[in-house]
């Protein structure tokens, strides 16, 4: 080494570069990584939508093949969700984020296993339209349509103001919670009327469970518009009065 710095000695007053090993030149930048992040957390998040939708139109349609296959795409959800994480580690071990980039892979890695637990409830809701589709249909199941409309609205909304980092949006987003809980307490009261029927009793108590998954679906859309506030304006409303 010492006889190298003699034959070139022009190199010491070279500026100087930060030193990088071996396995940092073997990462893409930071900004090739971010825009994956950003793509993978809206192919999941398109994937979730989805499946909610579907698990739904398996319900009220009575579609028993549909319902099986909303669950055999649990798996291939929980491999988005893995991948993601593994990305987020990898950008954060790798390099030295901004405050903003930080924040973004930060809301990533929370509102990653968000999205896998609203698909854990739309293959909830298959599951038991597979044991609903064989018995007598319920009242058209009253509200539950206009119930998963409100769910899978918000939700795409959310994802939208994900990709413009709108905090004004998610807000009003949140601010709608409010007409999802209301809509399932109609459904909650009249479905318990229903089940003073004893021949509509089970279906009833059933269905209870169905529009419990899509008011949670609803509280976890709720949970994605705070971090997209968290995003843009580098503030936790969760359990604020904002939210």
């Amino acid at each position: 080494m010492t006889e190298h710095r003699l034959l070139q000695p022009e190199l010491a007053s070279m500026p100087r570069f930060p030193n990088h090993s071996v396995g940092d030149m073997e990462h893409p930048g930071i900004g090739v990584q971010l825009d994956l992040l950003r793509d993978k957390i809206l192919l999941l998040g398109g994937k979730t939508e989805d499946t909610v939708h579907r698990a739904m139109l398996a319900l009220t349609t009575r579609n028993s093949d549909l319902a099986k296959a909303v669950r055999e795409e649990d798996e291939l959800i929980d491999q988005m969700e893995l991948e993601i994480d593994q990305l987020s580690i990898e950008i954060l071990a790798s390099h030295r984020p901004t405050e903003h980039d930080l924040r973004l892979v930060v809301s990533v890695a929370k509102i990653t296993p968000i999205l896998e637990r609203i698909a854990d409830h739309a293959t909830s809701i298959a599951s038991a339209a597979i044991i609903l589709n064989n018995e007598p249909q319920i009242n058209n199941y009253i509200d539950f349509s206009r119930m998963a409309e409100i769910a899978a609205g918000m939700l795409s909304e959310a994802l939208n103001a994900f990709t413009s980092e709108d905090a004004t949006a998610s807000r009003e987003i949140i601010a709608r919670d409010q007409e999802l809980d209301k809509c399932y307490g109609r459904v909650f009261d009249d479905l318990l009327e229903l089940m003073k029927n004893p021949a509509a009793a089970a279906g009833a108590a059933r269905l209870l469970f169905v529009a419990k998954h899509i008011e949670r679906i609803g509280d976890y859309v709720k949970d994605i518009c705070e971090l997209n506030v968290y995003l843009r304006e580098a503030v936790f409303i969760k359990h604020s009065a904002q939210s």
